[in-house]
Parts: C-alpha cells; structure tokens; sequence
C-alpha cells in the first residue's frame, strides 16, 4: 500500500468513510454499517495487506483488541445455543476488522483529523441540542418520570449510556482544543465544555457523568505533574465539587434521579427484588454473573451465558419479571462467564494495554479516553450491543492513528 499523501485517491476516500462513520450512528445501523464495511474495504483491499497484517500481530494495542472477538468466538466450541453465539460474534466483528483496517501504514494529515475532531464535537452538540429540546417540551413528565428509573430522549435510538460518553468525550476533546487550537477555536471549546456540563448533569446518566468527572480529575492530575499548574488542577478539582451540588439546586432531572437511587439503594442493601427497578436488579444480575464464573471456572460458552444466567435467576428470583432479566451487567463477568478465568485475565489485559501506548504529547487526553472506557465495562456491557462495539473501537482506534501521527510531529 505504501504511504500515501494526504492528497491522494484512496486516503481522500478512507477520510470520506471516517467522517461518515462519525456521522453514521446518529442516522441509523444501516448506515453504520454500510460506512464501516466502506472504510475497511478501503484500507484492505490492496497489494500489501500481508505487510498491514504483520504490523496488525506486532501492534499489542490491535492484536488485543481483536481478543475480544476471538476470545467469544472460540468460545463457539463449547457453546449450545449456536444462534446466540453466531448473533453475538457478529455484533462483535468490529472488534477484529477495525484493527486490522487501522494496522496500516495510510495516515491523514493533521488536518484531516482535526477537520474529523470538529465534526464529532458538531454532532454532538446538535445531538445535545435536539435531546433537550425534546426533554423542555415535555419538561414536566419527564422529570417525574426519573423517579422510575427513566431517562429523556438521546440520539443513538435512545441509548442513553453510550451517548452520555460520547458527550463525555466531546467535552475532552473541547479541552484537546482549549490546549491546542487557535484562539477563536478555544473560545468555542470553552462553550462547548460548560454546555456538555450542564447537559450531562441535567440527563443525569451515571455513565457520562462519571466519565465527566474521571476525565476532569485525570486533567487536573495532569497539570500538577506535567506542568507544575496549581491553580487550575485546584480549580478543576474545586469544579469538580461544586457541579453537583449546584446540578441538585438547580436540576430537578438531577435531584430526581438521586432521590430514586436512595430508594432503589433500600431494596439493593435488603436484597429484595424491586419489579422494573434498576440498580436493585443490576446487582441480582452480578450475582448470577459470578455464581457462573465460580461454578464453570471455564466458562460456558458465549452462547449459554444467558441461559445459565435464567437459570440462576429461575432458583434465586422466581417471581422476577422476564423484562427485568438482564445479562451480568460487567463486561468482566461476560467474558469470565464465556471462557473462564482465562477470559477475565485476558480482558483484563486488553483493557490495561492502552496505558503502554507512548504518545507522550497526548498522553492526557488518551488515557482519560482508555480509562472512561475500560471501567464503564464494570457497570456496563457495551461490548454486547453494536452501538458499544463500534464506539469502544472507532474512538481508540481513530485517536491512537491521530496521536501517533502528532506524536512523531
């Protein structure tokens, strides 16, 4: 394949498919996928993919994150419920392709990527924007409505977990360019990131707001080791303080949401089943994840994870309704449930990977990216959903390329 220029054929095309993969998400999964297969056939579809392949083995950041499909997919061997396992293993290709489309030697100009980092603060922001529109329509049902565990409308078909990141990362890339940018830019970026504020805090998503405050933390971190800068970690930390208390003031979205968590937290400490309850019922489903892993220290396959975990529920919640059956709500205990103790270590592994990545311009805004996205799969299981998937490896992957090549600048 060479290395082409900015200029040339195929990497004005791979920059085409990547802004439209951007944008993908928020028309619709066919058009997510149809921009996807679009990007991959254009960075392996050429003369030299035995060279990309070989980078793609002795790169530990890709090589790794193909594990996550590989390690659901061997797990096909002892799995039962073969439909469910060929479902999951599809939803979970992009795991491996997009390594393997990343792994070669194309790269953009600064440019370019700069150009492809605005465009997904835009999007966010007009997916904000619309959000809360619909919220202040119906402002008043709405709020009350959190106190049953519900949430207003977010793009990305209402999955208000996966949005609530992507509004977390868009107000680190607001502070990328608040370092970076030209003066007009950080202007816009400190608007920007006070908007994300108020609209993470008044969607009241844990998801976004722990992000939120784990990327600002990780920003102050940064300025008392890196640059000695006092004054603004002690603000930022300060912010960090104050943004709830003045959300429970000023939010009622907010305040409702804590208020349904104190009540939900009654029926987690006494171990009762709450019918349509969210953090109660998260919890059953960590007990049903690690009776797995304990009982099958193998796993059972990705294909039987929910049925062994039915059948906990089944002795241990007999009354429970099937709507509030969910999978263990850990990426760790899929992964162990699927093959095992190996499958923890081995996602362990993977998760701690990016922290080894020297890119030391950006070193900040990388790891605050990795971290937020390996501890939401604590609490989440983003890597079962399309959505996830693609996110959790589109924003790795497409800030590891941009980095390197500013790193090397």
């Amino acid at each position: 394949m060479g290395n082409p220029t900015a200029n040339s054929v195929r990497t004005v095309f791979i920059f085409s498919t990547i802004l439209a993969m951007i944008v993908a998400p928020f028309i619709s999964r066919a058009t997510l996928s149809i921009s996807m297969i679009l990007f991959i056939a254009a960075t392996t579809l050429h003369k030299n993919i035995g060279a990309q392949l070989r980078n793609f083995f002795k790169t530990p950041l890709l090589a790794g994150m193909a594990l996550l499909f590989m390690l659901p997919f061997v797990s096909g061997l002892w799995s039962t419920d073969l439909q469910e396992w060929r479902d999951l293993v599809r939803i979970k290709l992009p795991l491996l392709l997009l390594p393997i489309a990343f792994a070669g030697s194309w790269q953009l100009s600064a440019k370019q990527w700069r150009i492809a980092a605005l465009l997904f603060v835009v999007i966010i922001a007009a997916g904000t924007v619309w959000s809360f529109e619909n919220y202040w329509m119906n402002r008043t049902a709405v709020t009350e409505s959190y106190l049953r565990a519900k949430v207003f409308l977010t793009p990305l078909q209402n999955d208000h977990v996966r949005f609530s990141w992507l509004v977390a990362v868009a107000a680190l890339l607001c502070l990328f360019f608040i370092e970076f940018e030209k003066r007009w830019l950080k202007a816009a970026a400190v608007i920007g990131i006070v908007w994300f504020a108020v609209y993470l805090h008044l969607l009241a998503a844990r998801t976004g707001l722990f992000s939120f405050y784990l990327m600002l933390l990780f920003y102050a971190f940064w300025k008392i080791v890196e640059h000695k800068n006092k004054t603004l970690a002690t603000a930022t930390v300060l912010g960090v303080m104050v943004l709830p208390l003045l959300a429970w003031q000023l939010l009622p979205t907010f305040q409702n949401r804590i208020r349904y968590f104190v009540y939900d937290y009654s029926f987690i400490r006494s171990g009762n089943y709450l019918p349509g309850g969210n953090d109660g019922n998260r919890m059953l489903s960590y007990r049903a994840g690690w009776h797995i892993l304990k009982t099958h220290p193998l796993g059972v396959g990705a294909g039987d994870v929910f049925t062994e975990t039915d059948n906990w529920y089944q002795a241990h919640v007999p009354g429970m309704l099937a709507t509030d059956k969910l999978y263990p709500s850990s990426e760790w205990l899929l992964y162990g449930g699927s093959t095992g103790w190996i499958g923890v270590v081995l996602f362990t592994c993977v998760m701690l990977l990016p922290f080894f990545c020297k890119l030391p311009r950006y070193t900040l805004y990388w790891q605050a990216l990795c971290g937020t996205a390996a501890l939401s799969f604590l609490f989440d299981i983003g890597l079962e959903v399309q959505y996830g998937v693609f996110l959790y490896a589109f924003l790795l992957l497409w800030w590891w390329k941009w980095f390197s090549l500013n790193a090397a600048s």
